[in-house]
């Protein structure tokens, strides 16, 4: 209970300051695009705002990995096959392990669907074998990366690292075992800290960062190993009934221009800044409020200019999820673009049913945003 505590507590360290963080990106990132639009195509200064774009999408990953641990990163769920994700994987998991070991495959036939993240599962099998491979520090390391499916039950599922909420069921699994050092018991209590690392070149979030997509996904965690004996990591993921399609993009291109009145809702000034100036690039006006009591004042007094409200979700006095339901109230066919740093599924499951026109992910930038306004706006 204490441990599940502790990391309950980081994840939301985590999350906060991801959240934050997150507003200053977006406003180096719309910033640099807007300068960026405004330059001739030979001018000098094209070459640093691309630099700063190129460090602003590296910060903007720093946060999705802060977002994965507190279990609120960014997912974009469709079914797949597992044994054909790892199959895909399999030439660049073969060179990324030491020449001290091999890497074998033991996947089973004819899995269940997983619904999952492609990436954030490709991510999560990198991290394992990599992690297993520099626990060999022998010339002959064996890594077995397995699949499966298996009903679980209560008791099952308590064993595991936050499996104690999950329901009863199928379940696919990853296991990764290797016969490497091990771990003793001092180190099984803190593999999943961040930043806790046995490698004098170690650094980052590393198996912290696994536990956060495993957990955004609603799945549980399972580690044995012994000093000498080397170790095993077992992951499980719910399996889908059903495979279930993605959708579809709309078409990107084309000068399009954006008519009417967009009402921009957020807490964080430098957004509200950079979202004007990115809207107006669009051909919108803008509307501003700092809170969701706010944007419904401006909203009942404006209602017929507005075409459409960006709503942050996380907000002081009103946050969005409140806003939204005010807004509806006094028009139910208000088009509203949900905006936040945290995941989409985990976000959306809070407006299921309420006639959400869309949501944008934080930190976005201008052709992004030109994106989901034309979908929204044209439904």
């Amino acid at each position: 209970m204490l441990e599940t505590q502790k990391l309950e507590s980081l994840g939301v360290l985590a999350g906060g300051i991801a959240h934050d963080f997150n507003n200053i990106v977006m406003t180096i990132l719309g910033n640099a695009d807007l300068a960026e639009r405004g330059l001739s195509p030979d001018s000098p200064a094209r070459e640093n705002l691309h630099e700063i774009t190129q460090s602003a999408k590296r910060a903007a990953s720093l946060c999705q990995q802060l977002l994965a641990y507190s279990g609120k990163g960014r997912f974009e769920k469709k079914s797949l096959d597992l044994n054909a994700v790892i199959m895909e994987m399999e030439q660049m998991l073969k060179m990324s392990v030491s020449k001290k070991s091999t890497i074998r495959f033991t996947l089973a036939p004819d899995l269940p669907p997983l619904e999952a993240d492609l990436a954030q599962i490709q991510q999560v099998v990198m991290n394992l074998v990599i992690n297993a491979s520099e626990a060999i520090t022998t010339t002959c390391g064996v890594i077995t990366l397995s699949t499966g499916s298996m009903c679980c039950d209560r008791a099952y599922l308590r064993e595991m690292w936050s499996g104690e909420e999950l329901p009863e069921g199928l379940y696919d699994f990853i296991e990764v075992a290797d016969n490497g050092c091990g771990m003793d018991e001092t180190v099984r209590a803190r593999i999943f800290d961040p930043f806790f690392t046995t490698k004098v070149t170690g650094r980052g979030l590393g198996l912290a960062a696994v536990t956060g997509l495993v957990r955004g996904h609603k799945g549980a965690i399972k580690v044995y190993s012994e000093p000498g004996r080397g170790s095993t990591f077992k992951l499980l993921f719910p399996a889908a009934a059903a495979p279930q399609s993605s959708g579809s993009r709309p078409e990107a291109g084309g000068k399009w221009r954006g008519t009417g009145t967009v009402l921009l809702v957020d807490d964080d000034e430098s957004v509200r800044k950079v979202g004007r100036r990115m809207l107006e690039a669009l051909g919108f006006s803008v509307l501003l409020a700092n809170d969701g009591r706010e944007a419904i004042e401006v909203f009942r007094a404006r209602k017929d200019d507005i075409s459409c409200v960006i709503l942050d979700l996380t907000m002081p006095v009103m946050d969005g999820v409140d806003a939204f339901r005010e807004l509806r109230g006094i028009d139910p066919e208000v088009v509203v673009l949900l905006s936040s740093g945290y995941n989409e599924q985990e976000t959306m499951e809070q407006f299921e049913g309420s006639g959400l026109a869309g949501f944008i992910q934080k930190p976005y930038h201008v052709p992004l945003l030109e994106e989901k306004l034309r979908k929204v706006l044209a439904e």
